[in-house]
């Protein structure tokens, strides 16, 4: 269901938003809506300089809600997305499979400027999920913010505590304007943020169990970070769950809008490190006041509830393809001049297991990102895959990884790929599930 309104104002936006639902649960045609959201493309600013002005950016923001946006699985949420940007956008929701209304580009036009877009879009899955417009950077005279979306598990997880750590990297210019990625970043500073912020700072008590939600919101830049002097355990990985494991010295490495949950027991007032490949940067603290005291003693977590993806993927029959990254004779292309009338990057019928063996001939990493599914990373021989599922993948220079997913979903589906160099263009093809 789509259709297009106009509205001016956050009010009008709401109200919009509400009469459509309104109008959806009194026909009794089609299930009912059981969350509603409304998003606004907007003019922003971030105070990224002591003492200096503020820094205009566009961001895509909840004027639905106070906080962060929290949805659950299996909702059917109603979606109005205001564009107050002199470009045409749209919100894409990375980390939802198989929501064909969350996946541009593939038949339905950016909403234009000044105008208001409704649609319906289901949560088939819970876990960390990112709206972005982003996608469509080609055009943007500013540098975007993506906004972080909660879908929540039925059954709520063992935490204490649920934040989200959004990071961000931005480069600035002399004057103290933003530069926008796929343009030569000569002559600017980059400044990381934690949740818009340079130095962001957790409180907690001691004993709090935290789930913390990283997001690597950076554009180009694949970044670790890590919590000092803590155990820190990775519990889901771009929004689906995993096997608990201990993160390596405490530290995460996240591509570009990659998402990784961990759980983490608080101990000591400590810092959040970030490292871009050349050096770690300060970017928050937790700050420890006081101690939880427990009636009974925190447990090894045990594994967030399944999503329902496969246990087995059929690697023996498996499809198989090869996938040359931003090779520029491999059908690569920006998303402005995107049409699905290009040839796809490969076909599969429904139900098979596909294999791509992603090849980068650059000289520096690339990201990969797979629209509609969720890929398990192959084992070097092909004989096993790692204990958990991804939506995005950074590999290195002149390497080659194999991923294998179960193509459970029919459509016409978006593969990113953009080179870790700010000046890089974000390409994207497609592929088709029959």
């Amino acid at each position: 269901m789509e259709t297009r309104i106009f509205a001016s104002t956050r009010r009008e936006v709401l109200a919009g938003l509400g009469a459509s639902v309104v109008g959806v649960l009194g026909g009794g045609a089609v299930p009912p809506v059981t969350a509603q959201v409304a998003l606004q493309a907007r003019l922003a600013s971030l105070a990224l300089r002591p003492a200096q002005p503020a820094t205009p950016i566009w961001e895509l923001a909840a004027v639905s809600h106070i906080g962060n946006v929290r949805l659950k699985r299996g909702d059917r949420c109603e979606v109005v997305f205001r564009n107050d940007l002199p470009v045409p956008l749209a919100p894409v929701w990375y980390g939802l499979n198989g929501a064909t209304a969350a996946d541009p580009l593939r038949g339905r036009a950016p909403t234009a400027p000044d105008a208001t877009e409704t649609s319906i879009i289901s949560i088939p899955n819970a876990g960390t999920l990112l709206a972005d417009f982003r996608l469509f950077e080609d055009g943007l005279k500013a540098p975007g913010r993506p906004l972080p979306i909660i879908a929540e598990e039925t059954s709520r997880a063992a935490v204490d505590r649920d934040e989200v750590l959004l990071i961000e990297e931005w480069r600035l210019r002399p004057d103290g304007t933003a530069l926008p990625p796929g343009r030569d970043p000569k002559d600017t500073q980059p400044f990381y943020t934690l949740n818009g912020r340079t130095s962001f700072e957790l409180s907690a008590a001691a004993n709090e169990r935290l789930r913390l939600r990283f997001i690597n919101g950076s554009q180009r830049t694949v970044l670790a970070i890590k919590l000092e002097n803590h155990d820190v355990r990775v519990m889901a990985m771009d929004g689906q769950p995993a096997e608990p494991f201990p993160a390596r010295s405490g530290a995460v490495v996240l591509a570009p809008g990659a998402r990784v949950d961990v759980f983490v027991d608080t101990a000591t007032s400590a810092p959040f490190l970030l490292h871009d490949g050349k050096e770690a940067h300060q970017v928050g603290s937790l700050t420890i006041s006081g101690r939880l005291e427990r009636r009974v003693p925190l447990f090894d977590p045990q594994p967030l509830p399944s999503n329902g993806l496969p246990d087995q993927l059929d690697l023996k029959g498996a499809l198989r393809f090869d996938v040359a990254l931003s090779a520029p004779d491999a059908g690569w292309i920006r998303p402005a001049s995107f049409s699905t009338s290009s040839a796809p990057a490969f076909r599969a019928k429904a139900g098979r297991t596909v294999v791509l063996a992603l090849k980068n001939p650059a000289p520096v990493t690339t990201v990969f990102h797979l629209h509609g599914h969720h890929f398990r990373l192959l084992d070097r021989l092909d004989d096993g895959w790692k204990p958990y599922w991804l939506d995005t993948l950074a590999i290195e220079p002149g390497q080659t990884q194999r991923i294998a997913f179960a193509a459970t979903s029919p459509g016409r589906w978006l593969i990113e790929s953009v080179v870790t160099d700010w000046a890089a263009p974000r390409l994207v093809r497609w592929y088709a599930v029959e």
